[in-house]
């Protein structure tokens, strides 16, 4: 039987990245998107240039109905990679409700959700990573919602992770400055740069050698593995 992995927010960004290294280790594709379609095809003919069989995914994870959807169609599967995520802008005084809630439910309870359920699906074990963020361990105030997610994120990562044991193995992974993100004006991109220890951003596939050695490594669990350049050290 062949290694199944689903890949939230798999169309684009960080979470094609994943889906490709994924294919790489000889994982078969479950490939979520929300609204991302010719983007998601596209990953899709790329993952399966590589032999890989890649089933598209559509759903929207702030719907815990959709989420319900989407799992009863995986029979089992080996590996759960909680990508997706939405990170917006706004001070304390200027976050919208609709904003703070979207934040809420995409980047913490959508992956609770999912966790629950597919641990059903992997009855010969598996692994669940989280994808957090450095600025969990920061007071980001013009990201109330997101920084506050992601934080809560990498609690949830451990509380999964001892709950689930021995049989689920789940840990999360907080990457630093990547890709630069629309909402964030280059002069400021830049001056971000300038902070981290190392001065450039992280390659995607420096981000990607995480997840491959948490895949790897079968005695780590509970753990959040950041990848930032030195970023939270500043």
């Amino acid at each position: 039987m062949p290694h199944i992995a689903l890949v939230t927010g798999a169309a684009h960004r960080l979470g094609k990245t994943f889906a490709l290294t994924l294919a790489r280790l000889e994982y078969d594709i479950i490939l979520h998107y929300h609204s991302a379609k010719d983007e998601a095809l596209q990953t899709k003919t790329e993952l399966e240039s590589l032999g890989r069989h890649v089933t598209l995914a559509q759903a929207d994870l702030t719907d815990p109905e959709q989420i319900q959807s989407l799992v009863a169609t995986i029979e089992s599967l080996d590996v759960l990679v909680n990508s997706a995520a939405f990170m917006p802008g706004g001070n304390v005084d200027a976050l919208s409700i609709e904003n703070w809630d979207t934040s809420l439910d995409l980047n913490l309870r959508a992956p609770f959700l999912l966790a629950q359920s597919v641990s059903k699906k992997m009855t010969d074990g598996g692994q669940i990573v989280n994808i957090t963020d450095v600025g969990a361990q920061k007071a980001w105030s013009r990201y109330p919602s997101y920084t506050l997610s992601k934080a809560a994120l990498e609690s949830l990562t451990r509380i999964l992770a001892r709950a689930l044991a021995p049989k689920i193995r789940v840990n999360a992974i907080a990457p630093g400055f990547v890709l630069q993100s629309d909402i964030v004006p280059p002069e400021e991109w830049e001056k971000l740069i300038q902070r981290v220890p190392l001065k450039r951003p992280a390659r995607s596939d420096e981000i990607a050698y995480a997840l491959e050695y948490l895949l790897k490594n079968e005695y780590v669990t509970g753990q959040t593995i950041v990848v930032d350049g030195g970023y939270s050290l500043v």
